[in-house]
């Protein structure tokens, strides 16, 4: 019989799971014979009782982790009866199945190309939109309007709304510039929540957490729907245009992989092929990362190091990196900046200009900034998190947008290097002073530079704060390019004090390697404005490698790889001292997505038995039972699977969504069997075969067992490396324990004290 504690087992289940799975008819596609669809696609019937296939693909239900030793089994059967026809059918088949898995690539490169050109496009003129318009075209945004005017020269075809309506009183024009640039922020800011609200909640932050967990195993196809798509595409164009301290390069992550997840839809390869899907999903990411950037090395990159998707398999990067450059080719041809680059920030110095020694000093003093403030706002911003989850803001999310968003505007409006658009900002920070361009509110002047110095901190500091509560609001939001920005105004103002330093003691011997004509210019305060940022966001994010090569494709600083590297290195150091886990890893962490970091776990002597869940905690089957134990159990427990016993002898593994399929097939073939027949999970003699159920053919082909005594270590990288969801642990073939991948997942995230704080669904 089925053995069950008073106890809650810590074991089995499947701790994320939200949704419990339903009954076997919506798991499984009905068919009558095992055969290759038109398309090559292995179809599997309703599997008899004692007679099923390892190969059989569920229709896992979201929040349920997917079973990744069956779906690879199931996609070498799948991939073997492909290759088994003889003549043209042989030839076609196998062709037609690349065929689509290049064909969903394209379009999805072409796709987020194009819709992240779209965004550009539309982001800006709603933000030029809340200072003024074009005097003959009420749809131009600036750049557009002024296309026509030399560098320098003053846009007589722009207007702000003050002289748009003719107002000519100073104190009047302020106060309409003020009341439309707060309004329409308002107005942006509370749209976009509203329609997350209402009909795509999971379109809200930046979904670089949850395709990570999808990555990695976890079934959230909701997060993936149509709406989402379209919601999370104008939300974030309206989002980022009110001004809010956010970014659009992770939510275009997200979007990607709607795209391709949506096209992957049109072939039936990928449907039930969970394994394929992610491989389509990993490829998209990459291609979100290479337009929200126009950087194609560092989506690959990013694909590598943050997402952990390409380390097993090369083809997945292939495909990665063909989806990045067809993505940023179809950027580059839509062209959204007029610019016909992909560089985005671009970094502008003089010829033969070059970083000399003592500026590693001021460097290393900007990277260990950028890992303590990273630390920082990553702890602010899991604080902000969890008391919104814990207070009224909860139930009022729309209203907390709109009074966030208000205050954003309001502050920022007072502030003039806050006024504009991040990504404006963040581009005249990079750039260095030219006399032939025109001077950004005075950030060449040199009589002012201890009020830049103070506004860029000022900038700074508000930034972070605004930032820290924008990034978890119920609107789409990601935090690069608003991290971008905090470094970069702290590096601007470091280069602005560092190249004052050297005009006031131009002769000390510091500044020994400067040249001595006064004129040429020795510090390059827009490089550290690039080293500023690329230490804030290595230290809010953890990226490394692809952090360097996404920054030097951003501003197109080659020269200066070997300083961004440096930075990046101090500053993850820095912050790892504070803490582990980048601000990706921690809202995985409260939300207790079943995702593994790739970390090297280190135990301190312990073994296995220390977290597994002992037997007398498990819920069991007895080999035997009969099927209204089977019933009952099915219905009473939610978990995953069940261990099979004979005695104390392990037979097997079980899982719930396969009894359930036998208790229905059972009804529908006798709707009167007898609740007490038995069931055997053995192979029983011919002879005896009328008196029971032969169940053996539900049991996992596939079931890793151990022994408790191994190091914890060494059961870690087990899950890690073959993404395992159990292991069982015997003893002279007793079942002794068991641990699944919740309790890994909980054991790497022990030392964080907010894990699960923000479980619950949105």
């Amino acid at each position: 019989m089925s053995q069950v504690s008073s106890e809650p087992p810590r074991g089995i289940t499947d701790h994320a799971t939200t949704h419990p799975p339903q009954r076997a008819n919506e798991f499984y596609h009905d068919a009558e014979s095992l055969e290759l669809s038109e398309f090559g696609e292995l179809l599997v019937p309703s599997r008899k009782l004692g007679q099923g296939s390892a190969q059989e693909q569920p229709n896992y239900q979201d929040g349920n982790s997917i079973d990744w030793l069956r779906e690879e089994s199931a996609e070498r059967e799948r991939v073997r009866l492909l290759h088994s026809h003889r003549g043209l059918r042989g030839l076609l088949l196998p062709f037609w199945d690349a065929s689509s898995m290049w064909f969903v690539i394209v379009l999805t490169g072409i796709g987020i190309g194009v819709t992240g050109a779209w965004l550009d496009v539309l982001v800006k003129w709603l933000a030029d939109l809340r200072e003024g318009r074009c005097d003959h075209g009420f749809f131009y945004n600036q750049p557009t309007c002024c296309s026509g005017f030399d560098a320098g020269e003053i846009c007589t075809d722009w207007k702000t709304w003050g002289e748009f309506l003719s107002i000519r009183f100073i104190l009047g024009q302020s106060l309409l510039h003020s009341f439309v640039y707060v309004t329409l922020a308002v107005l942006f800011a509370g749209i976009s929540a509203i329609l997350v609200k209402s009909y795509a909640p999971y379109a809200f932050h930046t979904g670089i957490p949850e395709i990570k967990a999808i990555l990695g195993g976890y079934v959230l196809d909701r997060f993936l729907s149509p709406w989402t798509l379209l919601i999370k595409s104008l939300g974030l164009a309206l989002a980022v245009a009110s001004g809010l301290s956010l970014g659009k390069e992770g939510p275009l992550v997200h979007v990607a992989c709607c795209m391709a997840f949506l096209l992957s839809k049109l072939f039936k390869q990928f449907r039930n092929n969970e394994a394929q899907k992610r491989r389509l999903l990993a490829a998209a990411a990459a291609a979100g990362v290479s337009v929200a950037f126009g950087s194609p090395l560092g989506g690959v990159l990013f694909g590598l190091e943050e997402l952990d998707t390409f380390s097993n398999e090369s083809d997945v990067m292939w495909r990665g990196f063909v989806t990045s450059v067809i993505a940023a080719m179809s950027l580059q041809y839509v062209d959204p900046f007029g610019t016909k680059k992909l560089v985005l920030f671009q970094v502008t110095s003089a010829a033969g200009d070059k970083w000399r020694a003592f500026e590693l000093v001021p460097w290393t003093i900007l990277a260990v900034a950028g890992g303590v403030l990273g630390s920082f706002l990553i702890k602010m911003n899991v604080m902000v998190a969890v008391y919104r989850r814990n207070s009224a803001l909860n139930d009022w999310p729309v209203l907390e947008v709109v009074f966030a968003s208000a205050i954003t505007a309001a502050v920022s409006y007072l502030v003039v290097f806050s006024r504009v658009q991040t990504s404006e900002l963040v581009a005249n920070l990079f750039q260095e002073c030219d006399i032939n361009k025109a001077d950004y509110h005075g950030l060449c002047n040199p009589t002012a530079m201890w009020e830049n110095v103070f506004l860029l901190v000022v900038t700074a500091l508000m930034k972070m704060a605004l930032t820290a509560w924008t990034f978890g609001m119920m609107v789409p939001a990601g935090i690069f390019l608003p991290t971008i920005a905090i470094g970069a105004s702290l590096g601007r103002a470091v280069g602005l004090l560092t190249q004052g330093l050297h005009r006031a003691y131009p002769t000390a011997w510091v500044f020994a390697a400067c040249p001595a004509d006064l004129t040429v210019r020795c510090v390059s305060p827009g490089f550290y404005a690039v080293i500023g940022a690329s230490a804030m966001l290595a230290g809010v994010t953890r990226m490394t490698i692809s952090l360097v090569v996404i920054l030097f494709e951003l501003t197109g600083a080659l020269s200066h790889v070997l300083p961004i590297m440096i930075s990046v290195v101090i500053s993850k150091w820095v912050a790892d001292a504070f803490g582990k886990d980048g601000i990706y890893g921690v809202w995985i962490a409260m939300r207790k997505y079943p995702c593994l970091p790739p970390i090297h776990y280190r135990d301190k002597g312990e073994t296995a038995a220390h977290i597994m869940t002992p037997v007398e905690r498990l819920v069991v089957l007895q080999d035997g039972c009969t099927l209204r134990d089977i019933d009952d159990l099915v219905k009473k427990h939610k978990y995953h699977g069940f261990p099979v016993l004979h005695g104390a002898e392990l037979v097997g593994y079980v899982t719930r969504d396969k009894l359930m399929m036998a208790i229905e097939g059972l009804f529908s073939e006798d709707p009167m069997p007898s609740p007490e027949r038995q069931c055997s999970f053995s192979d029983q003699p011919p002879g005896e075969e009328g008196d029971f159920e032969v169940l053996s053919g539900l049991l996992e082909a596939a079931t890793m067992q151990l022994r408790k005594e191994l190091p914890q270590e060494l059961v870690v990288n087990m899950f890690q490396k073959l993404n395992l969801r159990y292991i069982m642990f015997t003893h002279e073939g007793k079942l002794t324990g068991m641990v699944n991948k919740t309790d890994i997942v909980s054991l790497l995230h022990m030392d964080f004290q907010h894990t699960a704080a923000l479980s619950t669904p949105p």
